[in-house]
């Protein structure tokens, strides 16, 4: 269960017992009540901590964070969302996640423009100021970069080149609460470093930061997120809530954003729409599961017939079996139903219908008249993927105990971020030399579309090796379907093997 803390009451005078009502929602509910309806789920019982006094709010916060044992979810108690915004931050894999909103860049006329852009000079040679631009009543007081907050401000301390807001919600693992409780003790006892127009928010991340935490960051993108003061802007919020389509956007997040090219171009354009389709009607994804088992099955035994028709058949099914091979992971997260087993089923049963479908194929090249020694080639095929799958998972569970790189620190009461700055850009030259500046660039030639999709094919993932059975088999014969597999499941072995192996000793 996620913890969740609530900064301050429901906006609204204490008159009006219900708060403010969004009449533009159904049972028109206050601001407070349908927050705390959104967050039943994850907490039954959320922290609700008053800002009015920050040093105070701040140790609040700590004594919270001391006791959570759980993720915790920071939230301003006046705020307007959708509800797959809340799951999506709390769902994210970061340690630490802000939700932000970046200020508009200048916009400049060429050679009409007055003057030229702040930003036309370079960020290394730019001075820390105090953000005094706001930005739907924030003020702008955060750096942040491409995946994460650079740097945080004060109406006291400076920033280099602020460019951002908090917007509210902040999202940390249980790894980060203790270092959570310290900042906010250590915060506390420097109130007089803040302005009256410090956001709580703000001067939380601004701490974290400090300390060393990697704060991602993430846009509303296609969801709705506000915080608000007044009927008139509680009234714009529920307007603007209910004319963005939260149903399509939660369609969209249940669709893996790091699929391959076939499985990006040839099946997620419209399996999403099956697994809606499937989740409305009450499907569960293990059901859906047995479904591309039998379609696997099915294209297998086609397969053992040799038949060209019914080759063509087999490359019909086994397609279709890997369409609801991704259908049941998006049944799962559109209808927020995992399980132990699902998991399980998903990735047994994936290892099951491609190595029935080699034994398929294999025995329909037999049954038409030819050698036996299409077995060679099946074992071969199914030898070298068996040890792929071996190789990934273990790198996986070795990945995933290698302690993180620490961030740069900072003291809180430094007047400004310069020697943060300077750290981060020394931290950066490092891991731009030998193997981790070869890795670096090799990442960042994936900002070309066409290098992106190249080394998303190389991999040879599961949806190019179905299409390649598919393909092959209708159009040819067994013998140059083994022989795709185990040529470029080799080219992809050594590639994979090859990155793995430079990631290790980077």
């Amino acid at each position: 269960m996620t913890r969740v803390v609530l900064l301050g009451s429901s906006p609204g005078p204490d008159t009006a017992p219900t708060g403010l009502r969004l009449a533009a929602l159904p049972g028109t509910p206050t601001v407070a009540e349908r927050l705390r309806g959104q967050i039943l789920s994850l907490d039954p019982q959320p922290a609700t901590i008053e800002p009015t006094d920050v040093a105070a709010a701040l140790r609040a916060l700590a004594d919270v964070a001391e006791s959570a044992t759980d993720n915790l979810l920071i939230l301003p108690a006046n705020s307007v969302v959708h509800d797959e915004l809340i799951y999506q931050i709390t769902k994210a894999k970061r340690g630490a996640l802000a939700l932000i909103a970046k200020e508009p860049r200048p916009e400049t006329a060429g050679e009409e423009a007055e003057e030229a852009p702040e930003d036309t000079v370079p960020i290394d040679e730019a001075e820390p100021e105090i953000g005094e631009h706001r930005l739907e009543g924030l003020p702008v007081r955060a750096r942040a970069g491409k995946s994460r907050i650079v740097s945080v401000g004060t109406a006291r301390i400076r920033v280099t080149r602020p460019n951002a807001i908090l917007l509210g919600p902040l999202h940390l693992k249980a790894t980060h609460m203790q270092t959570l409780a310290d900042t906010c003790r250590e915060l506390a006892g420097m109130t007089d470093r803040f302005g009256p127009d410090d956001d709580l928010v703000q001067l939380i991340v601004f701490g974290l930061v400090r300390k060393g935490v990697s704060v991602g960051l993430r846009g509303r993108r296609d969801l709705f997120y506000r915080r608000v003061t007044t009927q008139g802007e509680v009234n714009e919020a529920g307007t603007e809530l209910i004319g963005m389509n939260e149903d399509r956007a939660r369609l969209d997040n249940a669709v893996k954003g790091a699929d391959g090219f076939f499985t990006t171009y040839f099946v997620s354009t419209y399996s999403r729409f099956i697994a809606r389709w499937a989740a409305r009607r009450g499907l569960t994804p293990n059901q859906v599961t047995l479904i591309s088992i039998a379609l696997g099955v099915a294209a297998a035994a086609c397969f053992a017939t040799g038949e060209r028709p019914w080759m063509v058949a087999g490359g019909v099914l086994i397609y279709f079996a890997f369409v609801f091979d991704c259908v049941d992971g998006q049944v799962a997260r559109y209808a927020r139903k995992f399980g132990v087993l699902g998991a399980w089923l998903d990735a047994t049963f994936d290892r099951f219908k491609e190595y029935v479908v080699f034994a398929g194929l294999a025995v329909g090249w037999v049954v038409s008249g030819n050698s036996d020694d299409i077995w060679v080639l099946a074992l071969a095929a199914l030898a070298l993927q068996s040890t792929r799958h071996l190789l990934d998972f273990s790198f996986g569970i070795a990945n995933r105990r290698k302690p993180a790189r620490q961030l740069p620190t900072l003291a809180l009461d430094a007047p400004d971020d310069r020697s943060l700055r300077r750290d981060l850009e020394q931290r950066r030259a490092e891991r731009s030399q030998g193997i981790r500046g070869l890795l670096k660039m090799w990442t960042r030639a994936g900002r070309f579309r066409a290098v992106h999709w190249a080394r998303k094919m190389i991999v040879f993932p599961i949806g190019e090796r179905f299409a390649a059975i598919a393909i092959t088999a209708a159009l040819f014969d067994a013998r140059v379907t083994f022989l795709t597999l185990v040529i470029w499941g080799s080219v992809a072995a050594a590639y994979t093997l090859t990155g793995r192996l430079m990631r290790s000793l980077a």
